[in-house]
């Protein structure tokens, strides 16, 4: 299933985001040049009101829809919580890790550096001991 988002159903244009500034009045300071008629200021368009709930079909069960979306809801949810745990977590688990495989190396060469010195001590004893 994607995650992708669903893009917006109408997205403004650079005219309705950005007012462009009206033309100073003749005789005052201000840009000697004419604006271009492409950039012309527009409203936006009126929003329109929201449609009012449509009841269900006769002998749709209403709890059964209510159930089957939060039942797709749950699933969205998991995948996502599940994708961005991944992120997060994966960056920490490694350097943890890294620093565990580090802490790991280090005592067994310290313990390998005893066992042998040990068994070297042990075998100038025997030599010794002849």
């Amino acid at each position: 299933m994607s995650m992708r988002p669903v893009p917006p159903g109408r997205v403004p244009t650079l005219t309705e985001v950005v007012r462009i500034a009206e033309p100073a009045p003749a005789g005052t300071a201000g840009p000697a040049s004419t604006p271009d008629p492409a950039f012309a200021r527009t409203e936006p368009a009126p929003l329109q009101p929201l449609a009012a709930p449509v009841p269900p079909p006769p002998g749709l069960d209403e709890e059964a829809v209510v159930q089957r979306v939060l039942a797709d809801l749950q699933r969205q949810i998991d995948l996502m919580l599940e994708v961005k745990l991944r992120e997060v977590l994966t960056p920490a688990l490694t350097r943890a890790t890294d620093a565990l495989m580090r802490e790991a190396r280090t005592e067994l060469a310290s313990t390998l550096r005893d066992i042998v010195a040990r068994a070297v001590a042990q075998e100038i004893s025997r030599h010794r001991g002849r």
